[in-house]
């Protein structure tokens, strides 16, 4: 497996990695390299090959074509020389960028099957984080590269049914594409495994938002909707803990102080994947902010599968796949960019306590349905139908 970054805090690829080799495979990620981390180790019996190239969160066009042509050149390298020794019998590259699966290409012309997993619609995605750089060339050649990417790979997978019927009407074989749905591990977001807390048993609202501080997350919106709280509720002591990296896209502690709740709002940084679960269930209710765009119209995200698997209700922006996958009387759901409607959410759910229940029970059965674990049946089929045609497993004796 290829991925463009760092492979501890990818839950996606971490999942499909950890699936196969629960399969009885054995697998090889090449991902980026972050500082302080060796170049090599096994985690939950995955082989991470650590390529020195760092994310730059943030940072300009150039700055990301810089790194994504540097990881892939390395990976491209790196993948080449290990199938000499493991005889791979099949590659899988995450998108984006989608033309990080051309890293491939010499196994692909050896005979060796390629997936290339979509995370997202790339030249949407650009669209959304470049809008001044969006012309129309630049928007021509990323929807070229996508293609191509595509027709490289021999199977697709992606993650909803929205980015899958994108594809189709793109004119890509639906044979070709398979929905591997972003839904977590119930084994890893397990409430039973974690002490229980009663809502709001300390007398403090206590709201939960894990995943990143950058403009794809409105979350000024909640540090605004807890503001409400304050003037509304004086009675309602309210505090959101925010766990991500913070790479100052947006002015949330600048945001926070202004509207006066800097001594409500609690930044934790970002901590590792198999922390977020406890994060949670200290919470009472889990927030899932998300900006309005082209591109999030096509997204669904993990963080309202995270916190009802932990039992918790959710607030989360009124989307098009959120509307469809979560029907009434499941996620309470507030208009994009609007603070009072959170407030209003938030509000609905502290005062009304069978309603609040009746949503947990009927969200976390949404979840179950579509948990990792049943979306794992799926993928392993792919991959073993894939691998199935005379090509070698790695082997440990590497």
């Amino acid at each position: 497996m290829v991925v463009h970054a760092y492979y501890e805090e990818d839950p996606r690829v971490r999942r499909e990695a950890e699936a196969v080799v629960a399969s009885g495979r054995d697998v090889d990620v090449f991902a980026l390299r972050r500082e302080g981390f060796d170049r090599e180790g096994m985690l939950e019996g995955v082989r991470v090959h650590r390529l020195d190239v760092q994310r730059h969160q943030g940072a300009g066009i150039g700055t990301y074509v810089l790194e994504y042509t540097e990881f892939a050149v390395r990976a491209l390298v790196a993948l080449t020389r290990a199938h000499r020794r493991r005889h791979y019998a099949l590659a899988q590259v995450a998108s984006i960028p989608d033309a990080l699966v051309f890293a491939a290409l010499p196994l692909r012309m050896v005979g060796v099957p390629v997936i290339l997993d979509l995370h997202e619609a790339m030249p949407e995605f650009f669209r959304m984080r470049f809008p001044r750089a969006s012309n129309r060339l630049v928007q021509v050649v990323l929807a070229a590269q996508e293609r191509l990417s595509i027709a490289m790979a021999n199977a697709v997978i992606t993650v909803n049914d929205a980015l899958g019927d994108r594809l189709v009407n793109m004119g890509v074989r639906r044979s070709k594409v398979t929905i591997v749905r972003n839904s977590p591990s119930l084994a890893r977001f397990n409430a039973a495994a974690h002490a229980q807390r009663q809502f709001m048993e300390d007398g403090t609202l206590r709201l939960v938002y894990a995943g990143g501080l950058s403009k794809i997350y409105e979350v000024e919106v909640a540090v605004g909707a807890l503001a409400q709280l304050k003037a509304r509720r004086p009675d309602l002591p309210a505090r959101l803990d925010l766990y991500g990296r913070d790479f100052g896209e947006v002015p949330l502690r600048e945001q926070a102080e202004q509207l006066g709740v800097a001594d409500r709002v609690f930044f934790h940084g970002r901590i590792p994947i198999d922390d977020v679960p406890a994060a949670v269930a200290a919470a009472d209710i889990g927030i899932a902010p998300t900006r309005r765009t082209e591109f999030t119209d096509l997204s669904l995200s993990t963080k309202v599968f995270e916190y009802a698997a932990m039992g918790k209700p959710v607030v989360a922006t009124r989307l098009p796949m959120v509307e469809a996958t979560f029907p009434a009387g499941t996620v309470v759901m507030y208009d994009p960019g609007s603070a009072g409607s959170m407030a209003d959410g938030l509000e609905a759910l502290v005062d009304d306590a069978s309603d609040r229940a009746a949503r947990v029970t009927a969200t976390a059965t949404v979840v179950r349905e579509m948990s990792w674990e049943r979306e794992s049946v799926g993928y392993l089929a792919l991959v073993e139908g894939l691998a199935s045609d005379g090509h070698q497993w790695p082997t440990n004796s590497a």
